[in-house]
């Protein structure tokens, strides 16, 4: 149903009809919905990619114990999704943004009686909350300069103002999107259930960065797309080496979503709102069937590590299929829809005024996609063939055969909404050219490379997710916590100083103990 009337809103508007709704909030502080092209196009996706992964979750979770649980709040995780993208006000957005991190902090430490999945659901949810202190910190500054909490007022803020608050935005969408240096927690993600991942890497969480970029694109300042960009573009190839150094799928392709949402960081810094939109579509029908593809595998073989997964393609030629297909979309092979959205953020950042950084940095992020999603084509083909009955197998091909459609046929929609969400962009015969050899000299080499993929001494670095000093955990979390106890101790012993050295506290101190004993 949700998917129906998402897309029937988005013919309306297409069609030129804009919706818009009123609803009571706090005193003088009404919440806003609004459907325009942007809010259109992103609830369709939500409300599409939800229910192919619903499908196919009922095959993967067959017999698993706690399924209302599970289902209950996978659908809180798309009605907070879809709150966001329709939010019209800051403090709706915010409340949004606050409810998608917790429905993902419960899906991820969904299995939270195995080992270190609850550990693991603890780090994403303080990562992302460390850098959510931009997104207050920036809608502070600018409800109070514009002295309203509708989002299209404050976008047009200039000056000092709006550069202050773009930088802040801009970090908030680097803590949910998993942009260097806050990449490692999509790592500790994957020991969620694989529709989880299928769900979280595609169309919710991730993609509210990207989403927050490009609805406060008009505020940008030329510095801070240009902060975007680099950010975007070194994370696509930082992430892109992580994701040729792991040996385990799952973790790969986390590493992968990352580096694509770096291409959407990369594309509103490059100015083309239009080919980030048109890319987080495509890709989020790409992912989803990555992932699928990947827990039916895993399924078959018991894990996902590669070592494990050896020849897994040949024993299940239907979901190898499914899923070569969408990796070859992935890595831009036309007429595939990554093809088209690639090709989009390419001639974009050739385009823009920082044009040879930034397409530098997009042409290299190609490269390493092909060369991953070769190498790991060439692992799940090569190698036994046998493999586990998959229950629920299925119900879990609807799933992935209809993303796989989608993933090779969305390219027909790039352009539309391109020009439906921003500025169209002129496809560059130069970055045509760069792109596609990019994409096929990558997946030449993906296909050759054998482990490990990154050479000499990047491969430890890579493979540990480049986290300096522990990552956010390490030189954040733990030291906070750190300071935290050593400040409580200090605390309790002033309080028990004061209470000795003093008659007049010293009895108060007893009858308390008194009342309490």
């Amino acid at each position: 149903m949700a998917t129906t009337v998402s897309a029937f809103t988005l013919a309306r508007v297409a069609g030129g009809a804009r919706y818009g709704a009123v609803l009571p909030g706090l005193p003088g502080l009404p919440l806003r919905l609004a459907v325009d092209p942007l809010a259109a196009v992103l609830s369709l996706t939500v409300s599409g990619v939800v229910l192919l992964v619903l499908i196919y979750a009922a095959g993967y979770m067959e017999g698993e114990a706690d399924q209302a649980r599970f289902y209950a709040e996978m659908l809180f995780f798309a009605a907070s999704m879809q709150m966001l993208v329709l939010a019209a006000d800051w403090l709706l957005f915010l409340a949004a943004w606050e409810l998608i991190g917790l429905s993902s902090y419960l899906l991820i430490g969904f299995w939270y009686e195995r080992p270190d999945v609850p550990a693991a659901a603890s780090r994403a949810f303080l990562t992302t909350r460390a850098a959510d202190l931009g997104l207050y910190i920036g809608i502070f500054v600018l409800v109070t300069r514009a002295g309203t909490t509708a989002i299209e007022p404050t976008l047009k803020i200039g000056g000092g103002t709006a550069t202050i608050a773009g930088a802040l935005l801009l970090i908030a969408a680097m803590g949910k999107a998993a942009q260097v240096p806050f990449q490692g927690w999509l790592q500790d993600a994957m020991l969620g259930p694989t529709p989880v991942s299928a769900l979280l890497h595609a169309a919710t969480l991730v993609t509210a960065g990207a989403i927050l970029l490009a609805r406060a694109f008009p505020l940008l300042t030329p510095g801070v797309l240009l902060a975007a960009g680099l950010v975007g573009g070194v994370t696509a190839v930082v992430t892109g080496l992580m994701a040729l150094a792991l040996p385990d799928l799952k973790r790969l392709l986390a590493a992968s979503t990352s580096s694509q949402l770096g291409f959407m960081l990369l594309a509103v810094g490059a100015g083309s709102v239009g080919a980030a939109i048109a890319h987080l579509v495509a890709h989020a029908a790409m992912k989803s069937a990555l992932f699928q593809g990947a827990g039916i595998f895993q399924h078959a073989r018991g894990g996902t590590a590669f070592a494990r997964l050896r020849g897994a393609g040949r024993a299940l030629p239907g979901t190898f299929t499914c899923f070569a297909l969408a990796a070859l979309a992935l890595a831009g092979v036309p007429p595939l829809a990554g093809f088209w959205s690639k090709d989009a953020i390419e001639s974009a950042a050739l385009n823009s005024r920082f044009g040879p950084l930034l397409a530098t940095l997009a042409i290299a992020g190609t490269l390493l996609t092909g060369a991953y999603m070769g190498r790991t084509m060439r692992l799940l083909w090569q190698g036994p063939a046998g493999a586990e009955p998959v229950a629920g197998l299925g119900r879990m091909l609807v799933g992935l055969s209809l993303l796989t459609l989608l993933a090779a046929t969305l390219g027909a929609t790039v352009g539309p909404i391109r020009g439906f969400v921003g500025r169209p962009v002129p496809s560059e015969a130069l970055s045509l050219a760069l792109g596609l050899g990019a994409t096929f000299g990558g997946l030449g080499l993906g296909w050759l490379i054998t482990a490990p993929a990154v050479p000499g001494p990047l491969y430890a670095w890579a493979a540990g997710g480049f986290r300096i000093g522990g990552g956010f955990a390490g030189l954040v979390a733990e030291p906070a916590l750190t300071l935290a106890f050593a400040l409580d101790r200090l605390d309790r012993a002033i309080f028990a100083g004061v209470l000795g050295a003093s008659p007049v506290f010293r009895t108060v101190g007893l009858k308390k103990d008194r009342r309490t004993a």
